[in-house]
């Protein structure tokens, strides 16, 4: 699974072949496991998702809640070119979104609303900004900082922007 994750987070073009090379096993190990590059690639992209989830539940536990938001944030946006490349490689397969995929990225919605729920509680996001909009925020900032290929100064600088507008006014 690691080797998958590594190739379809290069180039949404790899072969399945490509990764049995990374995982040293031959073609016929990875599809006893998975038997369509579909199906990998569902894997692969529902294993980011629950990693997602697992971050933003522990950071929800943290003592300092703005701080864990930000950063999360940042996070997934840093990240966001590899995970959308394999869902670009799943809509060129011809696939939709499988039903792993779509659990996963509600858990991880879900996280994400419990660590935004923490952090406007603790006063560091604005107590108006609902998970709706603070959500599609963060969609469109991961794809615009994917979509244009911003440096990581000038994604960050982007970031501060986008921070300054979900603190809370004086």
């Amino acid at each position: 699974m690691i080797a998958a994750d590594e190739v379809f987070g290069r180039s949404p073009n790899a072969s399945t072949d490509d990764v049995a090379k990374l995982a040293g096993v031959g073609i016929a190990t990875v599809f006893r496991h998975f038997p369509t590059k579909v199906d990998l690639l569902e894997a692969v992209l529902a294993l980011r998702l629950e990693r997602l989830r697992d971050r933003a539940l522990e950071l929800a536990a943290s003592d300092d809640p703005g701080p864990a938001f930000f950063g999360f944030f940042s996070q997934v946006v840093a990240e966001s070119a590899t995970k959308l490349a394999i869902g670009e490689a799943l809509i060129a397969a011809g696939s939709g979104v499988g039903t792993g995929v779509q659990e996963a990225g509600a858990g991880m919605r879900e996280a994400f609303d419990k660590l935004l729920a923490q952090a406007q509680s603790s006063g560091a996001v604005r107590a108006d900004a609902q998970f709706a909009e603070v959500y599609a925020l963060l969609i469109g900032a991961s794809r615009g900082a994917t979509a244009v290929g911003l440096t990581p100064e000038v994604r960050d600088r982007m970031l501060v922007l986008v921070y300054d507008g979900l603190k809370p006014r004086s």
